[in-house]
């Protein structure tokens, strides 16, 4: 019987995309960034959440580009400075040195205080509900995939027909695999292994003919599957981004 946990699992596989685990972490962005424009982030715990902690810089830029509820976001973004005004300021001021003297020699001690307000000040900026709930949800979905796969047939059948895990993904199934038994861990990864290669070893073929259509000799040759050969291997490398996206660059799967 498919529990609620396993339908998230179930629709990524089922979905055409370069890599299931890319898109479980994209649907659980995408979730996180509706809840926080949405109503709660007038709700008083969230509130209490967001003004200490803010977002990260990737994750504002996401909430700005998506152009919703921008008296929210700006409501948020007032008390979250404020809050952080009170918690650094005073920091900043503290680290300020004071000037060497004829009665008042010089003091390293400065440099401890300078370097401390500035820690302060990157711990704050990189707090982020939105990273903190997609790692929470990213760290069970592996141990997820692995159980289907040894105990759903169906499952099975579409991890192997998956068109490919990008290698940080690879990464992460790796440390689940080394989680499970011997016999267990041997089918999964002999599994997972199959269905890397036949992405993988065809799009170093696809990458270097789209190195090879800059030569004049083969302007009139089909271009065959290595229009966007550069945005897949950036993907499948370090994972799904929306810079990698090839219709930006106006070519299209």
């Amino acid at each position: 019987m498919e529990k609620i946990y396993m339908i998230p699992v179930n629709d990524a596989y089922s979905s055409d995309c370069d890599c299931p685990l890319c898109a479980l972490s994209k649907k659980a962005e995408e979730n996180e960034l509706d809840y926080y424009l949405g109503p709660s982030l007038m709700e008083p715990d969230t509130r209490k959440i967001t003004n200490k902690s803010g977002f990260c810089p990737e994750h504002l830029g996401k909430l700005n580009r998506r152009e919703a509820n921008r008296l929210g976001l700006g409501l948020m973004l007032h008390t979250h400075l404020k809050d952080v005004k009170e918690d650094i300021s005073k920091d900043i001021e503290s680290a300020i040195p004071s000037k060497a003297s004829l009665f008042k020699g010089r003091s390293s001690d400065y440099k401890n205080k300078l370097i401390q307000a500035a820690d302060k000040i990157d711990r704050r900026t990189m707090m982020c509900p939105i990273c903190e709930k997609m790692n929470n949800a990213m760290t069970h979905y592996p141990d997820v995939i692995t159980y289907m796969f040894l105990h759903d047939n169906d499952f099975k059948e579409r991890f192997l027909n998956a068109r490919s895990h990008c290698l940080p993904h690879t990464a992460v199934l790796l440390r689940a695999a080394s989680r499970l038994s011997q016999n267990d861990a041997a089918d999964f990864v002999s599994a997972l292994y199959e269905n890397n290669t036949k992405y993988f070893y065809p799009l170093i073929d696809d990458v270097e003919w789209f190195t090879l259509k800059f030569d004049y000799r083969n302007n009139d040759k089909p271009w065959g599957n290595s229009k966007n050969a550069i945005q897949r291997a950036m993907r499948f490398l370090a994972a799904d981004r929306s810079d990698f996206d090839e219709k930006q660059s106006g070519n299209k799967k």
